[in-house]
């Protein structure tokens, strides 16, 4: 009967469905992998089969699977008022209590917040935001982003524009806003040779001033960064590189935005990746760990200066256009309360950092397998990107073929990550106990294993 029932759904799934980030004509021939349940870190598919979910969803789950409490709010918000929106004057107590814990959570200058359904809607806001600030302020001109090479800040037509992929921009007709994007700062990959960290992260900041002085500081309004680039391959910056950004920024009157979609609410084993990074962001987005993606939500942190000009605009325009339908959802707002007061109880920031020195140190001792070329990460997110030859760095020729296959296998011993190009990505649940990292290590050596088995096999080089 199980298997009747998935197979039905999956011929409905194939035949109904556009997925995400999915080649549609390979789908239709695979099929799905239909999940059905979730408990802590592990999910089972509609045949029973445990994984631990190494990706926590989209890297976004931090309490698990299955936490009784997320349920419980949502229930109890849904009986008392199910929705209402933060229109015109208007507001209900889960939203305006979130939008305090929020601010009290992060770090000064940052004071106002402003609520969306996803990261994307986040970074559209934060940009329209920004223009309609500099506006207000008399400085027409002052429109441009800089961004960096495989960043990923969303994929709306203008966060879409500000993520440095080109999977995400090819025969989208993206970028279609002002955005430079600068160089990567992923060390093992743009490093010239000889060069060392530190003489890298100087390279990078120059390169940023250099653009923004041939652009004009009068034309460049903001630098946008993941702490740690994420989706992009799991790339940490190099030592002093967001010091020397911060201080780019503060020279030229340049907004800094950290987007911490990923890395906010204690991926890094810090609440936030600009602290764990040592620097001060004019803006903050959030949004996946927020909730837990229990609900939909996110939210555009900003300081009081940002605020004031906007405010002020708004009196002499008569209002802020801009919002969303579910901006401020008092479901999804009562649940990212609840998962914040379970971070905080159960120390989830702190076990991030805990398991992650162990998550961290077991996947060094991959580095001696012959297909990864680098492992790398912080707290409880990694990479482990598979090379053809460790001495050159050199990668495989048909890029990401093998990264597919190691997915596949990954899958294949209950373990679910992601395939970044060759690039493995970690991003487990904070909830993580030293136990699960060592089977999560397992399967993956395992994975591992199969993989280089299959490229012997396939003489892939």
């Amino acid at each position: 009967m199980v298997k009747q029932l998935s197979n039905s759904l999956a011929h409905t799934d194939v035949s109904k469905t556009l997925h995400p980030y999915t080649d549609a004509r390979a789908h239709e021939r695979q099929g799905p992998l239909i999940i059905d349940r979730g408990k802590g870190i592990y999910v089972y598919d509609d045949a029973g089969k445990e994984y631990i979910e190494g990706l926590a969803g989209l890297w976004s789950v931090a309490v698990g699977f299955d936490e009784p409490r997320l349920v419980a709010v949502a229930s109890a918000q849904m009986a008392k008022l199910p929705y209402y929106h933060t229109f015109s004057h208007k507001a209900q107590e889960p939203s305006i209590r979130l939008a305090e814990k929020i601010v009290g959570m992060t770090p000064a200058p940052l004071s106002r917040v402003f609520f969306t359904s996803s990261g994307s809607e986040a970074n559209d806001t934060m940009i329209k935001m920004v223009w309609y600030m500099n506006n207000a302020l008399g400085r027409p001109k002052k429109k441009k982003f800089l961004a960096r090479n495989r960043a990923y800040h969303g994929v709306t037509v203008a966060s879409g524009s500000l993520t440095g992929l080109p999977n995400n921009h090819t025969d989208f007709d993206l970028p279609i806003i002002p955005v430079t994007h600068l160089t990567c700062p992923h060390f093992y990959r743009f490093a010239h040779t000889g060069e060392t960290e530190t003489e890298f992260a100087a390279r990078l900041v120059a390169e940023a001033e250099a653009v923004i002085l041939q652009e004009g500081p009068e034309t460049v309004a903001a630098f946008i960064g993941e702490p740690l680039m994420a989706a992009g391959g799991v790339m940490p910056p190099p030592a002093g590189y967001w010091q020397g950004i911060a201080a780019l920024c503060r020279k030229y009157d340049i907004l800094l935005v950290a987007d911490e979609v990923i890395c906010g609410f204690g991926r890094l084993g810090a609440a936030f990746g600009c602290e764990h990074y040592d620097f001060t962001p004019d803006i903050m987005i959030v949004s996946k760990q927020l909730t837990s993606s229990y609900m939909p939500l996110a939210a555009v942190i900003f300081s009081q200066k940002v605020y004031d000009a906007i405010a002020d605009n708004t009196a002499k325009i008569g209002t802020f256009g801009h919002g969303f339908t579910a901006s401020g959802h008092p479901v999804a707002t009562a649940v990212a309360l609840e998962n914040l007061e379970i971070i905080e109880e159960r120390d989830l920031v702190g076990n991030a950092a805990r398991m992650g020195r162990i998550l961290q140190t077991r996947l060094g001792e991959l580095s001696e397998h012959p297909l990864v070329g680098e492992v790398r990460g912080a707290g409880l997110i990694a990479g482990i990107e598979l090379v053809s030859d460790k001495k050159t760095r050199r990668p495989f020729g048909a890029a990401g073929k093998l990264g597919a296959m190691a997915f596949v296998a990954a899958q294949n011993h209950g373990l679910i990550v992601r395939a970044i190009g060759d690039t493995i990505a970690l991003c487990p649940p904070l909830i993580i106990n030293e136990d699960q990292v060592h089977e999560l290590v397992a399967r993956l050596s395992d994975a591992l294993d199969d993989a280089a088995q299959w490229r012997s096999a396939e003489n892939l080089s």
